[in-house]
């Protein structure tokens, strides 16, 4: 297969965010977009409870927005500060998902691709043989965890059993950092934060786990997995006496590939468990293929090397041809593994190959350099109002919602929802939304109540952040798309748990028995 085309480059000279200055009148077909809320609640049963709720004096402080929409009727159930801007945390993903559907569709699946520019001769490719990603976030996972088995079997296939050259992993795909604009420094070695790789392995995290020495005093032992993608590590975790507290810690600066570790673990304790960010999914991902092409046959007799944006690879992949390629869930699968788990690499991913496609069809190109990501939010910005949405209104800087930058209303989540609603997909996308007490991030909430194994919706967490934005059916049988969204609170230590306000609002629109 052709590859597809190159995007231009040109010299770096700023980043730019682009947040939207174009505005269009509001679309008012029910079938497509709810209308815009009133920003008024009715003084209905509904409204009563739920402002009576909101109103506690322990919100005083508090940002609350909220709106709920029919999905039946197009009428304004409940508003409150609808249109005010908030952080919106992980239900940011619900733009990064609706885009790439509108984008590509829910059944593209995305390659990874097995290059060279020789052609085989008695066995032997004559040049490097290289190993070119596209963004497909799931490499590693699932039904993929044989895609460099896969990939080595095509080869050797055609022939194959001699590489004379270097084995290149190629991840220049994407243009610009591997982290979403305004993601903090300090969340960079999480394994929510991991990098957004055009070429990415097992979710671009490493395993670690931690046993206790065999005595007193010694250093614990420390396991990763995958092993070929240990940090050096400096400093140790000591053994302790038993039954004392654990205090185990690990840190690595932003940029480094040294993992710092210190603290302490109680002797017999049983093994812990941590996840953190891989520093290099891209020669992580070259090491597998290598090891798969020796299981196959297949010798490689230079070095493995690492191609990274902004090298530049035009002239490396200018007369190269495919010789082996594996694919992608579809999209729509992608998304419901994202959006269940609410991970980040995946939405991610998925807005960066928004912003790869519009690099290689814009023309002219802006001038100066635009990365990937402004790509994407640019693409963003254009559909917005093509759906209904103001572009002011949804102020999105990434893919995941883990950018303080990102700002949404919550009518725009709610006329998100009820595009989303409105499109031969939407069944599908509706069940790869976690469910109330089922699955996903919902799965421990809301049980026992109307809400259980109704309410599909995606949750958004993060510090002094708290939401909520899906669907639910009341009692009487209405379809309802919500937002629900609570910033700048900590709940008091006799308070319930944020989350548990935003699911006592939800249960309350699923119990509800009016059409008031």
């Amino acid at each position: 297969m052709s590859l597809p085309p190159r995007r231009p480059r040109h010299r770096l000279i700023s980043f730019l965010l682009l947040v939207g200055a174009c505005f269009t009148t509001l679309a008012t077909a029910a079938s497509t977009t709810p209308p815009a809320a009133t920003f008024t609640a009715s003084a209905s049963p509904l409204a009563a409870q739920i402002d009576a709720y909101i109103g506690q004096p322990r919100f005083a402080a508090a940002s609350w927005g909220i709106a709920v929409v029919s999905l039946d009727s197009g009428r304004t159930v409940y508003a409150y500060h609808a249109d005010q801007l908030l952080q919106p945390a992980s239900t940011a993903k619900l733009f990064a998902a609706g885009l790439s559907l509108a984008t590509f569709g829910p059944d593209y699946r995305i390659p990874t691709r097995l290059l060279s520019d020789a052609r085989e001769q008695d066995g032997r490719l004559n040049g490097p043989l290289i190993l070119y990603g596209m963004g497909d976030p799931t490499l590693g996972t699932a039904e993929s965890t044989a895609w460099a088995d896969q990939l080595a079997a095509q080869l050797a296939a055609s022939g194959v059993r001699t590489v004379h050259g270097d084995l290149i992993v190629d991840d220049s795909y994407f243009t610009g950092p591997t982290f979403g604009a305004g993601w903090e420094a300090g969340d960079l070695q999480s394994s929510f934060a991991v990098p957004s790789s055009a070429l990415s392995v097992q979710e671009n995290t490493v395993d670690i786990t931690v046993n206790p020495g065999s005595a007193v005093g010694l250093p614990a032992s420390l396991g990763f997995t995958p092993i070929d993608a240990q940090p050096h590590v400096s400093g140790q975790i000591t053994t302790t006496l038993p039954r004392t507290t654990s205090d185990i810690n690990l840190y690595r600066a932003p940029g480094s590939d040294t993992l710092h570790v210190f603290g302490n673990v109680p002797a017999q304790a049983p093994p812990q468990q941590f996840k953190l960010a891989m520093t290099e999914p891209t020669l992580q991902a070259g090491r597998e293929l290598r090891s798969a092409l020796q299981r196959h046959g297949i010798r490689v007799t230079g070095q493995l090397q690492a191609l990274h944006w902004p090298q530049d690879d035009a002239g490396l992949l200018a007369h190269a041809r495919t010789v082996g390629e594996v694919w992608s869930p579809p999209v729509l699968e992608i998304l419901k593994r994202g959006l269940k788990r609410s991970q980040n690499l995946y939405l991610q991913n998925l807005l960066l190959n928004v912003g790869a496609h519009e690099q290689a069809t814009t023309s002219p190109p802006p001038p100066g350099f635009t990365s990937t990501e402004s790509y994407g939010i640019r693409a963003l910005q254009a559909w917005l109002p093509q759906i209904g949405i103001q572009p002011s209104t949804s102020l999105i800087a990434e893919g995941t919602g883990l950018s303080r930058r990102d700002l949404v209303t919550p009518d725009a989540l709610v006329r998100l929802l009820g595009y989303l609603a409105a499109q031969p997909y939407a069944a599908a996308l509706r069940d790869a939304l976690p469910i109330a007490g089922v699955d996903g991030t919902l799965i421990g909430r809301m049980r026992g109540t109307a809400a259980e194994n109704n309410v599909h919706a995606k949750t958004g967490s993060m510090t002094y952040v708290h939401c909520l934005a899906g669907y639910v059916t009341t009692a009487a049988g209405e379809r309802l798309a919500f937002a629900i969204m609570l910033n700048n609170y900590e709940p008091p230590t006799d308070a319930p748990r944020a989350s548990s306000d935003l699911d006592a609002i939800a249960v309350l629109l699923a119990d509800h028995r009016g059409s008031d």
